[in-house]
């Protein structure tokens, strides 16, 4: 489905979100990188690189990212786009599943999921395989859509979600069926209590959460403990 629909995926997310998810991967940059620091990341579900890209150009000359994607479609214009901003040398991208990766134990400082945790079969086997090539000390930053809790934004949350969205995706990507799959996901993936205890409850510390555009989006931190 991913490959299939990788060639309008950046127009359409732009699109669908108003723009909107702009400032939300901002708001995320300021906690993956921070003054003085120059971390090692991995950035799984990557997609087409839009947030590979927007981080790297965050961290100083020497940082280096990672992206990790099942959908070779995807990576496909990831690397077009890479090689168009002439960042190869400081972005890697590979084909491979985040529940088994190919990484050392402890090589990354930051881990980076931008709205991908929700299509992950085992969601509690990637958090621990993430929790294993963290550094002590790291953290995993997660950017998620989300169900807003008010009860009247939440009916024109499903009214354009679960209608317009679809008609939409159809529309520009040929395939209306993968736009009816991504809100339904959204529907499906757990609340801010549920996630939040499921981080704890897999060995993060620190974990905490912050609410973007009245829940339209959520951040989720937590931490590796360093001993």
């Amino acid at each position: 489905m991913f490959d299939g629909i990788a060639p309008d995926y950046d127009r359409l997310n732009h699109l669908m979100s108003l723009g909107v998810d702009r400032s939300w991967r901002r708001r995320a940059l300021r906690e993956i990188v921070r003054p003085g620091e120059t971390p090692s990341v991995l950035d799984i579900a990557c997609g087409t690189g839009d947030f590979s890209l927007a981080v790297a150009r965050r961290l100083p000359p020497e940082g280096r990212v990672t992206g990790l994607d099942l959908s070779e479609g995807m990576l496909a214009v990831m690397r077009e786009k890479v090689e168009k901003a002439g960042l190869q040398e400081r972005i890697s991208c590979l084909q491979g599943d985040c529940e088994k990766m190919p990484f050392e134990d402890g090589g990354f400082d930051v881990v980076t999921i931008a709205f991908g945790i929700r299509n992950f079969e085992h969601r509690e086997a990637a958090l621990g395989e993430i929790l294993r090539v963290l550094r002590p000390g790291g953290r995993l930053v997660i950017l998620e859509l989300s169900v807003p809790e008010n009860k009247v934004l939440r009916w024109c949350y499903n009214l354009y979600f679960m209608h317009f969205v679809p008609w939409l995706g159809g529309l520009v990507s040929g395939d209306k069926a993968a736009y009816r799959y991504l809100p339904a996901s959204v529907q499906k993936f757990p609340g801010r209590r549920e996630w939040t205890a499921t981080m704890v409850r897999c060995g993060y510390t620190a974990v905490r959460h912050r609410a973007f555009t009245f829940g339209l989006c959520r951040m989720y931190v937590g931490e590796k403990k360093t001993a």
